[in-house]
């Protein structure tokens, strides 16, 4: 089983990842992040991959995701895949959901701030993700960990906020 982070270089996603690799390393489970690149400018802008005067270039997007997954967890690496269309919330979640499962996670760690929340908004990947039933889904909230008997914080990581 594989500790599995959907990964889209956000804060959370970041928090989200550094979390799953203290768990697995303590728990000593694998870690793998997924990506999932729509081809579009307009979802590049919006995620903050490329600012309003930048060429879009996905195979760009990808390996800077990478770096940024290799810089915070140098054993983890990062399933990407990028897709042509630009897809609703629900079917873009489709497809990070079918790299997820690829890797028979037996957690997913979700960097989001409105999972689970009485109002969700429509449009969040996460509250489609964490529907699931095939794996359980730990929610990253919050950037600095809580404190957990027996997990080392990622100290570089904690200490840049």
């Amino acid at each position: 089983m594989t500790f599995v982070v959907p990964f889209d270089g956000s804060a959370l996603a970041e928090a989200a990842l550094v979390r799953a690799l203290e768990y697995g390393r303590a728990l000593e489970e694998d870690v793998v992040a997924v990506s999932v690149v729509p081809e579009r400018k307009r979802y590049a802008r919006e995620k903050g991959w490329i600012d309003d005067d930048e060429p879009f270039d996905p195979e760009r997007i990808v390996a800077t995701l990478r770096d940024q997954v290799g810089e915070l967890a140098p054993e983890v690496s990062l399933d990407a895949e990028r897709i042509r269309e630009f897809p609703p919330e629900d079917r873009l979640a489709t497809h990070i959901e079918r790299l997820v499962l690829e890797h028979d996670p037996s957690v997913v760690f979700l960097g989001s701030d409105n999972v689970g929340r009485v109002v969700t908004p429509l449009t969040s990947v996460g509250v489609h993700l964490a529907a699931e039933d095939a794996y359980d889904v730990f929610v990253v909230r919050h950037p600095s960990p809580p404190s957990v008997a027996g997990i080392d914080p990622h100290e570089s990581f904690y200490d840049e906020s």
